[in-house]
């Protein structure tokens, strides 16, 4: 990629992990997700990608996970953002988020909302209540979710219309079966919001893993480069999880590819200048 070097080029959502069967119980056994994956293993793909660096985002829902991310932060100059876990509807939410907030490269929160079993589960007062200490920090918010959860999210990004949220993974479409409604409307919805950006990862592991080709994400990719625009678009690669259905280079040439039709400025902002304003990363 080319245009203008102060822009830095970011990959806006990975994962590190040392492997613990326990602290990792959602890693299916047996992928090549069944061990380490750490800032030297990405290194090299970054800079073959000619990305400058990465935001870090928890794999497990413990605040020690937010503290061990801040750790390798430390140590890997790469790793610009931290995207870290607290117990938003714990009482002791402002502490855990003040201790956190000191670290300058501590930039996000999210919950693995999918994983809950209510639709309305970012909707509980407790929650609600913990998200609405975020912006006193400064911190951004990631929304993981399955299509399900969207309604939820519509109203959530409303309520708080201050507060920069983030969609994961497009929201986890049925690319398998090429499904487009009502996620495509939905989406649509909530990018209305303008307090909300959308993150361009983890569509391959929605497809076919082992037989999906570039057109199967060409309607998806339509539908929130539409609805999102090119100032709140960021791409992602979901590394290592993505090595489930693919490398991290078939990734980035998927949407390398695709963004082609835009111009030199949208691309910048695309691959790192709206992570950068976004997760506000300072080199």
């Amino acid at each position: 990629m080319t245009g203008d070097p102060h822009v830095m080029k970011i990959d806006s959502h990975q994962h590190f992990w040392s492997y613990d069967a326990q602290q990792y119980s959602w890693i299916p056994k047996g992928t090549p997700l069944h061990r380490d994956w750490l800032p030297k293993d990405l290194e090299p793909l970054l800079a073959k990608a000619g990305l400058d660096g990465c935001v870090a985002v928890q794999a497990r829902q413990t605040v020690g996970e937010s503290h061990w991310l801040l750790s390798l932060a430390d140590q890997a100059p790469m790793i610009k953002g931290v995207v870290g876990w607290v117990d938003l509807q714990s009482e002791t939410v402002e502490q855990q988020l003040a201790e956190l907030a000191d670290h300058p490269r501590f930039v996000g929160v999210l919950h693995v909302v999918q994983d809950e079993p209510e639709v309305d589960f970012m909707l509980r007062p407790n929650f609600l209540r913990g998200l609405g200490k975020l912006i006193q920090f400064s911190l951004t918010y990631d929304i993981l979710i399955y299509p399900k959860q969207l309604p939820a999210a519509i109203t959530l990004a409303r309520r708080f219309p201050e507060q920069p949220f983030v969609l994961d993974h497009i929201a986890k479409p049925f690319i398998k079966n090429a499904v487009l409604s009502p996620w495509r409307e939905q989406i649509s919805e909530l990018a209305r919001s303008s307090n909300v950006c959308c993150k361009v990862c983890g569509m391959i592991t929605e497809a076919h893993h082992t037989m999906w080709k570039s057109a199967d994400f060409k309607p998806y990719l339509d539908v929130f480069f539409e609805a999102f625009g090119e100032d709140q678009l960021m791409y992602g690669s979901d590394w290592p999880v993505c090595l489930l259905a693919g490398s991290y280079e078939r990734i980035f040439e998927l949407v390398d590819d695709y963004t082609r039709q835009l111009t030199d400025s949208a691309r910048e902002n695309f691959f790192g200048g709206n992570a950068t304003r976004f997760y506000r990363i300072r080199g």
